[in-house]
């Protein structure tokens, strides 16, 4: 369960900073549903950009934004449907949009779920204390934008081999940044330098989004009505949803597959990862270039008896994809090969993580022989402009893409992805993934071995959390109200 007990003192510290810089705070109702949120503020987001550092932005962790860089409003998800043209299968394969949240990625969302609850409970000062970011990229990026929203002094923590991008912006807005031994998979040595900072006695808290139950919680209600609204408006009368593939990352996304999941008896949710870090699939290990997916380890909070499927991808095919969907010559062999137009202008909206949840869903529709009447769901989780940086790298290593590289990377990554590296879970299968957390959690981040089992034989582990929301929405509310900005 998350903590909610309130502590009064740093509560009214809190309430009176949140009063002194304008600080309103979005209820997990108004970021499902946009038409909640005050008119005032819908007219004050009209003047800011999505990225601004601006308080009222915290209004825009929705799915529902406006796809515009400038005063955008709301509308319905954004999401895109890849046809059988691209991905080869029949089965209608849809991702939602992460490019249009502030930051350009979903885990501002994630970031939000963790934070906001420890401020509106007075668990944390921002007056005192810092916010610390452990993170394999996005999370840290969306962790240092919120606090900067919510007035609070960030830490961000990441890999040193991820993308330029990220680092070059994090400089402008975190208070600090550490760049950490190793590339994507290497989430044990951030884990060690939280160990450092706890040890420090500097006064901070960790939200290590690994084992922070807010990260699955705004998944599991926001990103979770996200897909049942897009399912509900896509599928007409004879077709049906079958399942979703995600990478489990920080198990903070595929959480919504547990909402989707309740409301859908029988779907699937299948958990995808690096071929080259293969750790729900062989209980391996190793280095991968599909950042924002993390590795080596199970997270504390993906609830891994209710995952149908474990799948593992080439991080090549993903490096592949990558320049095949936006490099000149890549798009003119899609536009060749019948892509819709349409579509190939919007191959950016897919960073690597995105790729990676493309091939996971073509995967997932190959093994189960989908027709054009069953659906798969996946998420976006950031674009290619996050990435530039790499494109050119690889032409550097690598020189010109041409077309003979497009044809080849079309016909082996795309048409050619099999059915191998997969595998069906039976209640056996779940039970060893789970267990591997174990080495990681009790070992070695402080968790009991009463916790592990709890989290495995009590029936109302997690839907005691997903029963949380209404309690937070209502501190956030009380919270706006002792402000006095509404």
């Amino acid at each position: 369960m998350i903590d909610l007990e309130v502590f009064q003192d740093k509560l009214e510290r809190t309430v009176e900073r949140a009063r002194e810089r304008n600080i309103i705070i979005p209820t997990f109702g108004q970021m499902k549903n946009p038409d909640l949120i005050p008119q005032t503020i819908k007219q004050e987001l009209e003047g800011i950009g999505l990225w601004d550092l601006h308080p009222r932005n915290l209004f825009r962790i929705t799915w529902k934004n406006e796809p515009v860089a400038n005063g955008g409003g709301f509308g319905s998800v954004n999401y895109i449907e890849f046809p059988e043209s691209l991905t080869g299968v029949p089965a209608r394969i849809i991702g939602l949009v992460g490019k249009w949240f502030p930051t350009g990625a979903h885990k501002v969302g994630a970031a939000f779920g963790c934070l906001v609850p420890r401020l509106i409970t007075g668990q944390f000062d921002p007056t005192s204390q810092k916010a610390v970011w452990p993170s394999t990229g996005n999370y840290c990026r969306g962790g240092a934008y919120d606090s900067a929203l919510l007035s609070c002094e960030s830490v961000a923590i990441l890999p040193e081999q991820m993308s330029r991008e990220r680092f070059e912006w994090l400089s402008k807005v975190a208070g600090e940044v550490i760049a950490t031994p190793g590339s994507e998979s290497n989430v044990k040595e951030i884990f060690d330098k939280c160990w450092e900072l706890r040890e420090s006695g500097e006064d901070l808290v960790i939200f290590n989004q690994f084992d922070e139950f807010g990260n699955y919680l705004w998944h599991y209600d926001v990103t979770g009505q996200a897909m049942a609204e897009v399912l509900q408006r896509e599928l007409n009368e004879g077709q049906s949803y079958h399942g979703m593939a995600i990478a489990t990352g920080s198990a903070g996304t595929i959480g919504c597959g547990d909402y989707i999941k309740a409301r859908y008896p029988g779907s699937r949710i299948a958990a995808s990862e690096a071929l080259q870090c293969p750790t729900l699939l062989e209980n391996g290990f190793g280095a991968h270039r599909i950042e924002g997916i993390g590795d080596k380890h199970v997270p504390w909070i993906h609830n891994v008896k209710n995952t149908d499927m474990i799948m593992a991808i080439d991080d090549n095919a993903v490096v592949g994809l990558a320049r095949l969907f936006n490099e000149d010559a890549g798009r003119k062999i899609l536009l060749r090969q019948g892509v819709p137009g349409s579509l190939v202008e919007k191959l950016d909206l897919l960073g690597f993580s995105g790729i990676g949840n493309l091939l996971s869903s073509i995967k997932y529709a190959k093994y189960y022989e989908l027709t054009g009447n069953e659906a798969v769901l996946t998420v976006l989780t950031d674009s290619m402009e996050l990435y530039a940086s790499r494109l050119g790298e690889m032409r550097d290593s690598f020189g010109a893409y041409g077309e003979l590289n497009a044809a080849a990377d079309f016909a082996r990554y795309l048409l050619g992805i099999s059915t191998d590296n997969l595998q069906e879970l039976s209640y056996r299968d779940r039970r060893r993934v789970h267990n591997l957390k174990y080495f990681t959690w009790v070992e070695q981040q402080g968790k009991t071995y009463e916790q592990i089992m709890e989290q495995w034989y009590d029936p109302e582990y997690w839907s005691g959390i997903q029963k949380q929301i209404d309690s937070i929405d209502a501190l956030i509310e009380e919270f706006n109200s002792k402000t006095g900005l509404l």
